[in-house]
């Protein structure tokens, strides 16, 4: 893969190992329609006569539910999650069955519903201030922005984490809703790299990839659902089912690397196998001299597709600031990248204006956030739609010292309307439009 020296009406793919890290500016932004290809209101007749039969084959494999009209019974998927499958597998049918069929089955086995709604608070709060990070803010296609400083996985801390991750975990029983405190199994499964998906869902999945594996479904149960009703974005005809990745690599030595070598192929193995297509790209700072290496090591344990989606910006304050001011906005970029977001990592998101505008906070908010009432509570938190007022509330869930938390902590508008609900736009885009 070669460095681009210039923007491009296409982005261009991250550095080969014969060029110096750092000397590649970022990629342009691609049109909409080439962009959104393959993506809920851009669907050509192929893929949508793809998704038809794919829905028809899953349906009868009785792994996929559809909505029934008029009542409250909705599909078990939605449309964007079933073509994050199809994208992945550029359409190929009998790959993107196999695909979403391993993900279900490794989803029942590791019990995923249930691990991210009873995880420990504070064991979900470690993982969170360790990994990629929303900082609340999206870029301009409202596709939203996380932060990741890779520093911060010295071995001291990694240590600390497996032994602590090992301590507590869900059970694996279908039917059990407790914690277990048996350790995992280690297994030599590797967090960027990996192999197919039928090969992952073969192995065990060590108790420290367990809760990593809970912030993703942060990712697709939370931040996916608020960033895809938020107002005056572009394309709103189409859900927000990706996300950006700013991956800060300043101090990190050729050692740390190699010591994460594993881990990264972890990290991997589970987006690619397990929740595809939800890279939209991944933006790299602070790349020292000898990243040509670690390149060569990284493009082996991402799949081609991915590795398209991974661009080396320049190094200095200002020509960073000029590569991420492509796409997204200079209130958005966080202060240490030029911006003027004051965010500092393993802070709570601070929302932007728009999605604040969509949340009303309950008290109970404040109770569980760490700068007070009106800000994200700790913890995890998903959406869910009132048995009875068919309102959609945030719930504070997870577990404190054995105890389950569940509290509405936000709730959106009256008649306000998820993306897709009843197979159609949100509310309050359709009144805009």
């Amino acid at each position: 893969m070669s460095a681009t020296t210039a923007p491009t009406t296409e982005p261009a793919p991250g550095p080969s190992s014969e060029t110096a890290a750092g000397t590649a500016p970022p990629p342009t932004t691609p049109s909409a329609p080439a962009s959104l290809s393959g993506h809920i209101g851009h669907l050509d007749a192929h893929q949508t006569a793809q998704l038809a039969e794919f829905k028809s084959k899953l349906m009868a494999e009785g792994i996929y539910r559809a909505s029934i009209p008029g009542t409250s019974i909705a599909a078990s998927h939605d449309d964007g999650t079933l073509l994050r499958f199809l994208r992945a597998r550029r359409f190929v049918l009998p790959d993107a069955l196999e695909q979403f069929r391993d993900t279900e089955a490794w989803r029942a086995k590791n019990n995923m519903d249930l691990l991210y709604e009873k995880i420990d608070i504070q064991d979900y709060e470690e993982t969170r201030r360790l990994y990629p990070q929303w900082t609340g803010r999206r870029d301009r296609r409202g596709i939203p922005v996380y932060v990741f400083k890779v520093a911060s996985l010295d071995s001291k801390t990694m240590s600390a984490y497996t032994k602590s991750s090992q301590r507590t975990n869900i059970s694996m029983s279908s039917t059990s809703s407790t914690l277990s405190t048996a350790p995992s199994t280690p297994t030599s499964s590797g967090f960027f790299g990996g192999g197919s998906s039928t090969e992952h869902h073969h192995k065990e999945t060590p108790a420290r990839m367990l809760r990593l594996f809970a912030l993703y479904e942060n990712l697709t149960r939370f931040v996916m659902p608020l960033c895809s009703i938020a107002p005056g974005r572009p394309n709103p005809e189409t859900p927000i089912t990706q996300s950006n990745n700013i991956v800060d690599i300043s101090g990190v030595g050729l050692r740390q690397f190699w010591n994460l070598r594993s881990h990264m192929q972890d990290a991997s193995t589970l987006a690619t196998a397990h929740y595809p297509e939800t890279l939209d790209r991944i933006f790299i700072i602070g790349a020292p001299s000898f990243f040509p290496t670690v390149w060569s090591w990284i493009k082996k344990w991402f799949d081609p597709i991915t590795t398209s989606k991974i661009f080396i910006l320049p190094s200095g304050k200002e020509e960073v600031f000029a590569g991420l001011s492509q796409f997204i906005d200079p209130e958005n970029i966080p202060t240490q990248y030029g911006g003027t977001l004051p965010y500092t990592f393993g802070e709570l998101p601070k929302l932007d204006a728009a999605l604040a505008s969509l949340v009303h906070w309950t008290p109970a908010a404040g109770k569980h956030a760490d700068s007070g009432e009106g800000t994200l509570p700790i913890g995890p938190v998903l959406w869910e739609r009132h048995e009875h007022k068919g309102q959609w509330e945030a719930i504070a869930v997870g577990s404190v010292e054995g105890t389950d938390r569940r509290e509405v902590v936000a709730r959106l508008d009256e008649g306000m309307r998820m993306f897709g609900e009843e197979g159609e736009a949100p509310e309050k885009e359709k009144e805009e439009a």
